[in-house]
């Protein structure tokens, strides 16, 4: 993987390389990079404000260039310099403490850019609400160009521990799965992402209720062909999606974007400092996205809930198509555990295990070092799928 921190922390290394794998700009990100490697060198919870601000100033002088094109009617450039901005504020964000107070007031900036994204750069992604229980889930729904002429197939993307809608659409796998023709709810469910951070909804281990809401929405929509939703999920969410899938049987196929086979297994390493961590401030994260908040001085109990987030007796429930996608040199996840989610898929009349070599590309967690590689070979193999599933029912 590139890192731009030689001798710094491995999350501020895999941010970097995120954002750069999701349309960000090289002289851009030097720019805002370049002050802060002293900073790097202080540790990753110590260097956060830094990174917090040198990753502001570049997203304010990005909307400062963006309203200057506005005004002189370049909206396509505009567009591209929203969209920008957009990635690199919610790579800052991710950084920060859940304490930081400045986390909710960034976020709330993060929204305000992707909507301007939005408008100028990508017209057919808008902002939507899934009903769930007594409140709704925020989400962006990308209507691929095929709706134009009816129903089309649907994947759900769902987010991992520390991501949010906002990287999904950073990421371009919209844009991927639109241009074969289906349509992507990117979806801030439970424990993630504005769900999270404005409304106060934590993780919940029984995803197929939140999943069930979502298809339910699906399913009231005249652009959306009920027999063909998917639902995919990377890091963490390669324990949501495979979860969802099992007991909600309306899915048609499911995708782990990095397997999370056993994940209280990965917490127990964590804690003896074997793997990395995906973001700094570590536990205090992981106890707030679970509602597990001031548990610190409890982490023997938390681990003991963690063990439940277990695909074991899960996957073999899966009936549906299933890929498993997984880097060879994941530092957070071992690849031991897509072997496992894998070869415990026994009821899947489809499945398939992908492991992305160092040699290609694509080895670290979630593929982040070559992101389009995996998110093209996914979406290949989601349309292939959905192409067969058409094809069985005439």
């Amino acid at each position: 993987m590139f890192e731009y921190f030689p001798t710094g922390p491995y999350t501020w290394n895999l941010g970097v390389v995120a954002t750069l794998n999701s349309g960000g700009l090289i002289d851009e990100v030097d720019r805002a990079c370049r002050p802060i490697k002293d900073a790097a060198n202080a540790g990753e919870d110590t260097g956060t404000p830094d990174f917090l601000r040198a990753w502001r100033a570049l997203t304010d002088q990005l909307a400062g260039q963006a309203e200057e094109a506005e005004k002189a009617g370049h909206t396509r450039t505009a567009g591209q310099l929203w969209s920008r901005a957009s990635n690199y504020l919610a790579q800052a964000e991710r950084m920060l403490s859940h304490a930081d107070p400045n986390r909710v007031p960034t976020y709330r900036r993060m929204l305000e850019i992707a909507q301007k994204a939005f408008e100028l750069h990508s017209p057919r992604v808008s902002r939507v609400e899934i009903p769930y229980e007594d409140t709704t889930l925020p989400a962006y729904f990308s209507a691929a160009p095929a709706t134009d002429d009816g129903p089309a197939p649907v994947v759900v993307l769902v987010n991992g521990l520390d991501s949010t809608k906002e990287h999904m659409y950073a990421s371009d796998h919209w844009a991927e799965l639109a241009a074969r023709g289906i349509s992507c709810l990117m979806l801030d469910q439970p424990g993630t992402g504005e769900a999270l951070r404005l409304q106060g909804l934590t993780a919940r281990i029984d995803t197929e209720v939140w999943a069930g809401a979502a298809v339910d929405w699906l399913e009231s929509r005249t652009d959306v062909d009920a027999a063909r939703i998917g639902i995919v999920g990377w890091s963490l969410g390669g324990y949501y999606a495979p979860r969802a899938a099992a007991f909600e049987k309306r899915f048609a196929l499911c995708v782990a974007w990095g397997a999370n086979h056993d994940w209280g297994a990965v917490q127990r390493r964590r804690r003896e400092r074997e793997g990395e961590r995906p973001v700094p401030h570590y536990w205090e994260h992981v106890l707030w996205v679970w509602g597990h908040d001031g548990d610190e001085d409890h982490l023997d109990a938390f681990l003991d809930f963690a063990d439940a987030v277990n695909l074991d007796g899960v996957v073999e429930q899966i009936t549906v198509p299933f890929l498993v996608a997984h880097g060879a040199d994941d530092r957070q996840i071992p690849v031991a555990m897509a072997h496992r989610s894998y070869e415990q898929a026994v009821n899947s009349p489809k499945r398939e295990l992908r492991v992305f070599t160092a040699e290609e590309g694509a080895t670290e967690h979630i593929g982040l070092d070559h992101l389009s590689h995996v998110s093209t070979y996914i979406a290949d193999w989601v349309a292939d799928t959905f192409a067969e599933h058409q094809g069985a029912r005439g």
